[in-house]
């Protein structure tokens, strides 16, 4: 209560010390001190009390908070105060080592589950059955939010939405109907998230989805005579977007350079080539039921394959003969198809770009987009070796989140520090911030007004190259910084807009649900704004509750200052009005809106 429940001391009788300090008095350090004053103070509809004990025992002082917020800001989707206040009480390492032993539920069996929980609701209202069809997207991202909404795996959930935008596939593209496919795709990323790297490069290389996406589902071998030749897309993919990039790393994530000072591709056509030999043979291991007699084989049309059930390898369809990969590993004539992958697996998984490369990507996701050569040196050093252990995601996870360059309160000054938020990552903190008036009981959403508005929903980028590239860099004042800002790719003033006018949507809670479906009728799930109107009888004292909780102790005066003006004149005696629910919505717009909240720093 910055404003109004100040401390007034006009006199200290005594102090009577059983604790003697030696560095400084106060912030807790207050054992065996009482405080006495002229005055405590108290406010009628308030709660709090202003006392004297407070200015010496640490109660009020925030850092702490705020440096929680910052960090799960960084590590989840969003927590609200209480959750903000009980992780502050132990070290960031507790939480995380906590948060490793959570599982999670399929994501794909949940698909599965709410598409027939929404069919017989479909159908409850009236509708054919036959009209609905499915599991298709909309039922993953039903699953998606049901799992990130009052969920206790925050962390894993975290760093699944993180591969998700490296290790691409998407439901924009021609496989929108497979949902539970997406489900289980996503449950690869989730259940590795912790595990092995390597582990994770193979089992997205198996999934049918993103076989399916990146073309290596069905891909034969080669039949010169008839003009067929494997498939190259899969084969380029994993190269320069999933493990070693377009040019040669330095542990650092700087590039190396020739004599000439000139970059040094990673790999060339013809690597592609062989690397594209690797990957045939591979089909569906079962498919769907069905009236047309369809059994599993090589060259079954997608449609029936089961989607959640690795590939396998149909040896009279796989390459043979020796392939020549990376760094002079040579792949022998004879050996099966399978082993043949695992050994171009691990050709790219030992490669020394994956580390620096994988590093660098997981920071720009959850910390900051120009991380320093030394963090990112760091992390790489993690991967390459943990504990005798190479690609231990836990060590790498821990590794970024717990870097001084991370943590370090040192940085949030530093201009060339911080990211931009991006447009989803703020709709998620909105939901799991905030209260939702959910009278349905279910946390299913489709969000597809967020998505025109801004292009972005889990597993909903425009291609594999993500929603945005990590290299991007906006305008030449980034260029002359040697800066890149990779989520102001989709920061177009189209978009900024249109993140505006979803914003005052949210806040507008008798027209607008946070949460929507399609065509089953269920009743809205709009914001519940009432904790948050008891702090709204103060302009200020609101402005720092949404400031503990959306931009984690940073708002600057300027921004404060406007904010408290735009409240404080709301108030009057028409007893129609709820004036505290239009100051809770000015405030929460505003603060959304700002700098201060999108730019993550």
């Amino acid at each position: 209560m910055k404003k109004h429940l100040l401390f007034f001391f006009l006199c200290f009788p005594s102090y009577f010390f059983s604790q003697h300090y030696s560095d400084y008095l106060g912030a807790g350090h207050s054992i065996g001190i009482n405080v006495t004053s002229s005055s405590e103070q108290s406010r009628a509809n308030w709660r709090e009390t202003a006392r004297a004990s407070n200015t010496v025992n640490g109660h009020g002082l925030d850092a702490r908070l705020l440096e929680t917020s910052r960090f799960l800001a960084q590590a989840t989707f969003g927590t609200d105060l209480d959750y903000i206040k009980s992780v502050a009480k132990k070290p960031f390492e507790d939480w995380i080592d906590s948060q490793f032993e959570i599982n999670s539920p399929s994501m794909g069996q949940m698909t599965d589950d709410i598409y027939n929980q929404a069919l017989v609701i479909f159908v409850a209202n009236g509708g054919n059955p036959n009209d609905y069809d499915g599991p298709q997207d909309d039922h993953f991202q039903y699953a998606w939010w049901q799992s990130n909404i009052g969920n206790d795996d925050l962390l894993r959930q975290r760093i699944a939405l993180a591969l998700s935008e490296i290790l691409v596939i998407s439901w924009d593209s021609n496989l929108d109907n497979y949902g539970v496919g997406f489900g289980d795709y996503y449950d690869v990323l989730k259940d590795n998230a912790f595990g092995n790297f390597r582990d994770l490069l193979l089992g997205i290389t198996l999934h049918p989805m993103m076989g399916g996406y990146l073309s290596h589902y069905n891909n034969p071998k080669s039949i010169p005579e008839e003009n067929i030749h494997p498939d190259e897309n899969f084969a380029r993919e994993i190269m320069q977007l999933f493990t070693i990039g377009l040019y040669e790393l330095n542990q650092d994530g700087s590039y190396e350079l020739d004599g000439n000072g000139d970059r040094i591709p990673t790999y060339d056509n013809d690597d592609i080539k062989e690397f594209a030999k690797i990957f045939t043979g591979l089909g569906t291991s079962e498919v769907e039921e069905n009236e047309y007699d369809v059994v599993p084989g090589f060259d079954i049309s997608f449609n029936f394959a089961k989607k959640n059930i690795p590939m396998v390898m149909y040896e009279e369809w796989h390459e043979p003969g020796e392939k020549k990969l990376l760094n002079g590993k040579i792949v022998p004539s004879g050996q099966s198809g399978m082993k043949d992958i695992e050994d171009a697996v691990d050709n790219l998984f030992n490669h020394k770009n994956t580390g620096p490369f994988i590093s660098l990507r997981l920071i720009q996701q959850l910390i900051k987009s120009n991380p320093s050569p030394a963090y990112i040196s760091r992390v790489s050093n993690v991967f390459n070796n943990y504990n005798g252990v190479r690609g231990d995601m836990k060590a790498v996870i821990k590794a970024i989140l717990l870097d001084e360059e991370a943590r370090s309160c040192s940085w949030i000054n530093d201009s060339n520090s911080g990211k931009l938020v991006a447009p989803m990552i703020r709709y998620f903190n909105a939901t799991r911030q905030l209260d939702l008036d959910n009278k349905n009981g279910l946390n299913w959403n489709l969000g597809r007004s967020f998505f025109r508005a801004t292009g972005q929903l889990p597993l909903g980028s425009p291609s594999v190259f993500n929603f945005y590239l990590p290299e991007y860099v906006p305008n030449s004042e980034f260029a002359d910084a040697n800066l890149k800002g990779p989520e102001f790719e989709i920061h177009t003033s189209a978009a900024s807009l249109a993140y505006l006018n979803e914003v005052n949507s949210w806040t507008n809670t008798n027209y607008f649900s946070m949460l929507s479906t399609r065509n089953l009728d269920l009743e809205d799930t709009p914001l519940n704004l009432e904790k948050l109107k008891y702090y709204a009888q103060d302009g200020e004292v609101l402005v720092n509750m949404l400031d503990k909780l959306f931009t984690r102790g940073q708002l600057s005066n300027e921004t404060k200052q406007i904010i408290v003006d735009a409240i404080e004149p709301l108030e009057g005696g028409n007893e129609n009005i709820d004036y505290m629910h239009l100051r809770v919505r000015m405030g929460l717009f505003l603060i959304l809106t700002s700098p201060d909240y999108v730019i993550l720093k």
